[in-house]
């Protein structure tokens, strides 16, 4: 980027000099207003365009390669169960369909944000196990509040029960909650076959920061353009993720930086293309109950980047011990409160 003195008049050849510098893709600065002349913008105000450029000052342009053309958000949601594998009660300990609803109502929030993101399309879907119809009239009730359609699959488990193990990797019998999860997760994978672009695969106890859907989507097509290549984000940092001292890389997104990180949970989001060149290895999951149970994502993960914010985009509301669960450094109960009725 090039830096422009500022003058209290305009005169007719910076004028064209500006046009120019549009037309040649340079940013111009005006280091004493603090300006962006080439796009009539502050610094700190959004510079980026989707599909077509990110700007981050002082590192200038990079040029997207990889625009994002479709976001398919999947949702697994199970009212009935309040811990999958625990017993101990979540943060704020409400009943598990509060959690449910503001974390739909969180991920609306941040769709409807940022004006940029109606220039991709985005799609909702439910994959609902046992939520009682009252449960499933309060998830409509939210979508219409937003005035946002979805598609609600109520899932059948026979249709995939034969294929799961009924012994896990560690020689125990596989629990019918868990056997109901990885039912879910198979669903789930089928319908990302019909999506376009990237999938959004999210539980339904994670809660998202108003900006989070923008900053992983100007992220993504950001680092994949750099790269060449697709990637895997995982929007929480977990605490976990600092348990252990390991070499990781750092990258420069939208407003966050990025590490890179060889676990996550089963809330991520990818590509289609991804997903279908390590189809066996997603599909792993849904067969056999492995330990630990996303094992299979970790071995993508020696092949491919998966990247985690910091601070954390979207906070796991489990318990407040559990390091799978809360992001340090963050203000959970503004999260909380933001996403109430």
């Amino acid at each position: 980027m090039k830096n422009f003195q500022n003058s209290k008049k305009t005169g007719f050849f910076k004028k064209i000099f500006i046009k120019l510098c549009r037309k040649l893709g340079f940013e111009i600065i005006d280091q004493n207003t603090f300006e962006i002349l080439t796009i009539d913008k502050k610094i700190n105000d959004e510079a980026s365009t989707i599909g077509k450029k990110s700007i981050n000052l002082p590192l200038g342009i990079v040029k997207i390669t990889r625009p994002v053309k479709s976001l398919d958000i999947i949702i697994r949601t199970c009212a009935s169960v309040n811990m999958l594998t625990q017993n101990k009660t979540r943060l704020f300990e409400k009943e598990k369909i509060e959690y449910t609803l503001r974390t739909i109502k969180s991920l609306l929030y941040s769709v409807k944000s940022n004006p940029q993101l109606l220039k991709i399309k985005i799609s909702f879907k439910i994959i609902d196990h046992n939520s009682s119809k009252e449960n499933l009239k309060k998830i409509d009730s939210i979508f219409k509040k937003f005035e946002t359609n979805y598609n609600l699959i109520n899932l059948d488990v026979t249709k995939f029960e034969r294929e799961i193990e009924k012994i896990n990797e560690r020689g125990q019998e596989v629990s019918s909650n868990q056997i109901s999860n990885m039912a879910n997760i198979n669903q789930s994978l089928l319908e990302a076959k019909n999506c376009d672009d990237l999938i959004y695969f999210v539980e339904d106890d994670y809660l998202h920061q108003r900006n989070s859907i923008s900053e992983i989507v100007f992220t993504y097509e950001r680092i994949a353009s750099q790269l060449n290549k697709e990637i895997i984000i995982c929007p929480s940092d977990y605490p976990y993720l600092y348990a252990k001292a390991g070499i990781t890389q750092n990258f420069l997104g939208q407003n966050y930086h990025w590490r890179k990180v060889d676990e996550t949970l089963c809330t991520f989001l990818t590509s289609k293309q991804m997903v279908e060149k390590y189809w066996d290895t997603y599909l792993s999951m849904c067969k056999k109950e492995h330990a630990p149970f996303e094992k299979p994502l970790h071995e993508i993960y020696k092949k491919e980047l998966c990247i985690s914010p910091i601070p954390s985009l979207a906070i796991h509301f489990t318990n407040i011990n559990s390091i799978f669960g809360l992001s340090p450094n963050v203000d959970w109960k503004r999260i909380w409160e933001e996403n109430k009725d």
